[in-house]
Parts: C-alpha cells; structure tokens; sequence
C-alpha cells in the first residue's frame, strides 16, 4: 500500500513539472503580442526616414546605456527613441525629434530632441 502512495505522488510530481514546462513554453500573452509586433516591424519599412522631423507625444522614459534619460514614443506604431529630452519633460508631452540612427533591426529609431 505504501508502494501505491509512493508512485501516486511521484506520478503527481511528474505531472506538476510537465505543466509547468508546456506554460513556461507558451509564454504569457503579453510576452506573444510583443514578439508578434516586433516580427511585424521587421516586415515593414519604416514611417521616418534618417534627418526627418517628427512629433510624438512622449509615452515613456527609460535609461540609455550612456546614463542619458531617454524619451520614447511612436509614430504611426514606429517606436523613436529622443535623446537630449528637456529635464521638465513628462509622460503625455509632445516633443519634435529629429530621426539620427535606427536599430541594427530597423525595428525603432533613435533621435535628438529639437526646437
């Protein structure tokens, strides 16, 4: 009888880390609609063009590898990166950007914020 509860629990265990495995696959739904906008973005060519200048409203901050507070918004779903944003700059100002560089992917922009 011992041996019966033994392999009932074992079975349980394998059972336990199967699932876990097959849900860490899948990913969560976010982490599946990001890869899938971003294999999309590959796909298309890009609404800016190097010297362009364009406006968006400012959707985010987030640290450059340099230190720098960097600016991020979209335009028409393209995501720019704007160095060089105003230290009173907030989340839902709009901002003029001059487009620099894009991503080795061509999947974003970077820019210098102007004016």
């Amino acid at each position: 009888m011992q041996q019966l509860y033994i392999a009932g629990g074992a079975a349980a265990v394998v059972l336990l880390v199967a699932v876990a495995v097959v849900l860490r696959r899948r990913g969560s739904s976010d982490a599946r609609e990001s890869r899938r906008a971003h294999e999309s973005a590959q796909q298309r060519d890009a609404p800016v063009d190097i010297g362009d200048t364009v406006e968006f409203g400012i959707t985010e901050f987030t640290d450059h590898h340099s230190g720098e507070r960097v600016a991020v918004g979209k335009v028409e779903g393209f995501v720019v990166f704007a160095e060089d944003v105003p230290s009173g700059a907030a989340v839902g100002d709009v901002i003029r950007v001059k487009i620099t560089s894009f991503n080795r992917g061509g999947t974003s922009a970077d820019g210098t914020v102007v004016g």
